[in-house]
């Protein structure tokens, strides 16, 4: 069964948890014992209705206040396919966590409050969703119930979200607007007949329409090795194997494949996973392959198709989002992390830092600070393979790390 990968996001209280409280309710995803415990926990607060935003917000910081601060990763299914939601935090210091929570989605969640319309926190994670080129954008306006369920509202707000639309970098992701009231469940899984102007989709039903065909097998062929397998037994003393997980395209038997950066070349003799031979090894597969040849390779080398050699980067333009309180100034110095493939590395210039609420590059900043976002170069002591990001997401996304208290300060994403 499919997996489909959403990230949510929005401003501090659009609703995000409730929405997700709300979709796990309504397709039966909550077992008996923590529905009791939901309706235990809302009575203590005060309410008169289940607080179904309970359900996402684990910690018990997020709960005395009321906000999402740490990434939750919500699991839950329908007859049709298998869904994994981030929900990510909507404060503007939490801006990272949004980032790593929507690293890996297909399809990006836009919360907006139907009373505050479009606020500093849309401009923010659209900007995110696009840079990420996350395909797919579902904007939810919610709280219809609190403006009467005015289409005349909703009209402008999809008017005034079309302006960012138009001013995106990148035009390919498709977009979905819906009204909805996650607290009365209207137009989430269900319609209550609230809202009849609107005829088209609900959330649910978009979701369990949204295709995708494994993009990752349509870029070229990565294979970051993780470890060679020797096995120290007689019966396999000549067995040399290399395990790792295919982060793009796909590979065959047969193929002729380089080692990176060695240059050598050989042919994939076999592919097995466990106890199975495979014909051929797809992304996101983790496989161990032999080659025909001895050929020098360990782990943080690559093979790749001898027709799809990616660059060897010793100099990166990279956009990053700063996640240190301590700032990045020029010349510091960093372990640069791409795949399995660590090289010392040194931020040599910060060309600019953006403006996400309105797309203007600032060029006159020497220093970037926490949940900035921004283009660097950086210079790397040994190559790293890697592929433009908007080429191939999979093998152009990299972590900055400082290698003195091993503390993730930078994920970027390679020009």
């Amino acid at each position: 069964m499919e997996v489909l990968r959403i990230a949510t996001s929005g401003s501090v209280d659009d609703g995000k948890s409730t929405l997700i409280g709300r979709l796990l309710y309504d397709t039966n995803s909550i077992p008996q014992d923590k529905m009791e415990a939901l309706h235990a926990a809302s009575k203590r607060k005060g309410l008169d209705f289940t607080d179904l935003s309970l359900l996402t917000d684990g910690l018990v910081a997020e709960r005395e206040q009321g906000i999402t601060i740490d990434v939750a990763h919500i699991y839950f299914s329908t007859p049709t396919r298998k869904y994994i939601i981030a929900d990510t935090p909507g404060h503007i210091e939490y801006t990272r966590n949004m980032v790593t929570g929507a690293s890996n989605a297909q399809v990006s969640l836009i919360l907006i409050d139907a009373r505050k319309g479009i606020v500093e926190q849309t401009h923010r994670h659209f900007f995110i969703a696009n840079l990420l080129r996350i395909p797919y954008l579902v904007v939810c306006v919610n709280k219809m119930d609190l403006v009467d369920y005015s289409e005349a509202r909703f009209n402008q707000i999809v008017e005034d979200f079309q302006v960012m639309l138009d001013n995106a970098s990148f035009k390919g992701q498709e977009v979905k607007f819906i009204p909805i009231s996650s607290l009365y469940g209207e137009n989430v899984a269900s319609r209550n007949g609230t809202i009849s102007w609107y005829q088209g989709d609900t959330l649910l039903e978009y979701l369990e329409q949204v295709s995708f065909d494994h993009e990752d097998n349509q870029h070229p062929a990565r294979f970051p090795i993780q470890s060679v397998i020797r096995p120290r037994t007689t019966e396999y003393h000549d067995f040399r194997g290399f395990a790792g997980k295919v982060v793009s395209g796909h590979f065959n038997v047969g193929d002729e494949v380089v080692s990176l950066p060695s240059g050598q070349k050989s042919k994939i003799k076999t592919i097995e996973q466990f106890e199975k031979q495979l014909t051929v090894a797809h992304a996101r597969e983790s496989v161990v392959i032999t080659l025909e040849d001895e050929i020098d390779s360990s782990r943080g080398n690559m093979l790749v198709k001898t027709t799809e050699v990616p660059q060897q980067l010793k100099e990166v333009s990279a956009n990053i989002c700063w996640m240190d309180q301590q700032k990045l100034t020029n010349g510091k110095t960093y372990l640069l992390q791409h795949g399995v493939n660590r090289v010392k590395a040194k931020v040599q210039q910060i060309q600019y830092i953006t403006d996400v609420t309105n797309h203007l590059q600032k060029a006159d900043k020497t220093e970037m600070g926490l949940n900035d976002i921004g283009k660097v170069s950086i210079k790397t002591a040994a190559p790293i393979f890697a592929d433009a990001y908007q080429n191939n997401p999979a093998n152009g996304a990299f972590i900055l790390i400082d290698e003195f208290n091993n503390t993730t300060v930078a994920v970027g994403f390679i020009d």
